[in-house]
């Protein structure tokens, strides 16, 4: 029972890590906002570099290598198939529990695939499930066979445990850390009856600290020199003027199109 609690934990903690340096560029290189600002941004909620999101799917992972699918012994390769199904449609249950939770507890989304085909509340789209399938495939034959070899070494050497629980001492400290910074984006979401799309928000934090030409802060993503909540103000201020702009520039586009499309009439 230790061996096991001992051994999702260290999962969980190696997870987590792995996958933040996934999402790190990811983000940097593959996402619209990566592209155009062309920045480095630290992904997730935490101020560390961790996911916890990776963290249970590792988990999760680990324990569905293990299970046996009936009536496929005689198959191999589709057996492996149907587990690597089962390990991206797992994934993708998890994805969507932790979006659809802060999405409805906490007025924020952490991702967003709505211009995704398929996609499902912008939390979950196939494409996504189908990387988790593939994420699911690399840890079953190329992670898995080493796990009980790695906490083998882990039992025998203390300085790596100390590793460990070190991790989870600062994983405890952070989550305090970013969830109050979670409360009051919520409070701020709610007043102005509005969902906060947590990555683009960090993005415009980046760019006002570089308007005021402050210090760059990786890893305080959301921090400026100015008080939280003026931040905020200023930066829906500035969101409400650009969506503004934008509805007067499309209704004018409009209004011109109508009216030579009238003129045309008329000739006729």
């Amino acid at each position: 029972m230790m061996l096991d609690l001992l051994l999702l934990l260290f999962l969980f903690a190696m997870g987590s890590i792995i996958g933040w340096v996934i999402e790190l560029f990811f983000r940097r290189f593959c996402s619209p906002s990566g592209k155009k600002y062309k920045k480095w941004v630290n992904p997730g909620f935490l101020t560390g570099p961790y996911l916890p999101l990776y963290g249970f799917g590792l988990c999760t992972l680990y324990l569905l290598s293990g299970i046996e699918i009936p009536g496929l012994d005689g198959h191999p390769i589709l057996k492996k198939l149907v587990l690597f199904v089962v390990m991206g449609l797992a994934m993708t249950l998890i994805e969507y529990i932790t979006g659809l939770i802060f999405i409805k507890g906490m007025n924020i989304k952490l991702w967003d695939y709505s211009n995704n085909w398929g996609n499902i509340q912008g939390i979950i789209c196939p494409l996504f499930s189908f990387f988790w399938a593939v994420l699911g495939a690399v840890y079953y034959n190329f992670i898995n066979p080493y796990i009980l070899d790695a906490i083998s070494w882990l039992l025998k050497n203390l300085v790596f445990s100390f590793f460990i629980g070190f991790f989870y001492g600062i994983f405890v400290i952070d989550l305090c850390y970013s969830f109050n910074i979670m409360v009051r984006l919520r409070k701020f979401a709610q007043e102005k009856e509005i969902i906060v799309r947590l990555e683009a928000l960090k993005d415009q934090f980046v760019l006002a600290r570089e308007e005021r030409k402050e210090k760059r802060r990786f890893m305080l993503a959301m921090y400026t020199s100015k008080p939280f909540r003026e931040t905020m103000d200023d930066l829906f201020e500035k969101f409400t003027e650009n969506m503004t702009e934008k509805y007067n520039d499309a209704k004018k586009a409009i209004s011109e199109k109508s009216y030579m499309e009238y003129k045309k009439k008329k000739k006729k």
